[in-house]
C-alpha cells in the first residue's frame, strides 16, 4: 500500500467530529457531523459574531467510515446494503452522486479524466439557477399557493 492510499483512509477515519458545544450553531451536543460542515456553520456563526461550536475528533473504524459518507449508494455497496438503502428510503435521501463509486455503480462517467467536462458542464448549468428562480423554487417548496407561484413569474 502507497503512503498516499494510507493518507486517504487515515482522512476518511477522521472526517467525523463529535460536538461538545453547540454554541449558537444549529447542532446538538453529541451530534457526529463530517468536520467540513462544522467548519462552515462555525464560519458562518463567527461572520454574524456568534459562539462557534466546539468539537472533538471522532476515530471511525473503516467500516463505519465507508458506512458514513454522504453517498447512500457508495455506502449500500460496502456493507449492510439492506439497512443502508431501508434507511436512505425511510428518510427519502437523495444521492447526487458526487463520487466516483457511485457513478461506476450506476454506470454513468465518473467525475475524472475525460468524465471530468461532462460533469463540469452539468455543474454550471446547474449554478446558472438565478437567485429569482431560486427564490421561487424556495415558495414552492415551503407550500405557497399555486396562485401565488403563478404570480411570482
Amino acid at each position: 500500500i502507497n503512503d498516499k492510499h494510507i493518507e486517504t483512509i487515515v482522512r476518511q477515519m477522521l472526517r467525523k467530529v463529535e460536538v461538545t458545544d453547540s454554541g449558537d450553531t444549529r447542532y446538538l451536543r453529541g451530534e457526529q457531523i463530517d468536520r467540513i460542515r462544522v467548519l462552515e456553520e462555525n464560519q458562518r456563526a463567527a461572520s454574524r459574531n456568534e459562539q462557534p461550536a466546539a468539537y472533538d475528533r471522532v476515530l471511525l473504524g473503516i467500516t463505519k467510515a465507508s458506512l458514513a459518507t454522504e453517498s447512500f449508494i457508495s455506502a449500500a455497496s460496502f456493507q449492510e446494503t439492506t439497512r443502508v438503502l431501508t434507511e436512505a428510503a425511510v428518510r427519502g435521501t437523495r444521492d447526487t452522486l458526487r463520487g466516483l463509486k457511485e457513478n461506476v455503480i450506476v454506470g454513468r462517467l465518473i467525475p475524472a479524466g475525460t468524465g471530468l467536462a461532462h460533469h463540469d458542464k452539468r455543474r454550471r448549468k446547474h449554478d446558472e439557477l438565478s437567485s429569482e428562480e431560486l427564490e421561487v423554487l424556495g415558495g414552492i417548496s415551503r407550500g405557497n399557493r399555486s396562485e401565488d407561484f403563478a404570480d411570482s413569474l
